[in-house]
């Protein structure tokens, strides 16, 4: 898998946008304010992508992420901008994190607060897609130290022995997908 030119695709000045419970839109703030101590409620979206061989892409956060760099996660997560779509912003970061494109299915969305040591936390009302990859992803480095594909099978048993080495929010989907939404899920583990 080939890496892309380091770019710079997001900022902690950028605008996020702030929601309560039920996903109504109610203001923005920055993005590192919104990360700020217990973290500001903000729409969000998490992006699983399957190979033709049924195999999930995982991605590890590049070491300059303010919150768990270096720990692995689902194959893209982001924010929507401004009068921006889930769906558009979900193709837009695809683009931007991995030079990849797939087809994206909403699944469900949920709510999750998690702290990281001092330096902030996340607070999300999340929305999460599975799609299949097209093509094969160049990592931007900026955002991505390392990809690589994985069984869920692998995973499973990863996720048993080394919790640590994954993304709160990754941990907590996987295991929805796996005992909320098999039938779904299954439409991707099989070879396409």
């Amino acid at each position: 898998m080939n890496e892309n030119p380091a770019r710079v695709v997001s900022s902690e000045d950028e605008a996020l946008i702030l929601v309560d419970e039920a996903d109504n839109e109610i203001g923005h703030l920055s993005k590192a304010e919104c990360h700020d101590a217990g973290g500001v409620l903000h729409r969000a979206f998490s992006v699983f992508l399957f190979n033709s061989n049924g195999q999930l892409l995982l991605q590890k956060r590049a070491a300059g992420k303010r919150l768990w760099p270096l720990f692995w996660s689902n194959s893209c997560c982001s924010h929507p901008r401004r009068g921006e779509s889930l769906e558009l912003a979900a193709t837009r970061r695809l683009e931007d994190e991995l030079h990849a494109r797939g087809n994206l299915e909403h699944v469900y969305h949920f709510i999750y607060q998690a702290s990281f040591d001092d330096l902030g936390s996340e607070h999300e009302l999340c929305h999460v897609f599975l799609g299949r990859i097209e093509g094969d992803p160049r990592a931007n480095t900026t955002e991505i130290a390392e990809v690589r594909y994985v069984s869920a099978e692998q995973l499973d048993r990863e996720l048993e022995s080394e919790p640590q080495a994954f993304t709160p929010w990754f941990k907590l989907e996987w295991r929805r997908l796996r005992e909320d939404y098999p039938s779904v899920l299954s439409r991707y583990l099989t070879s396409a």
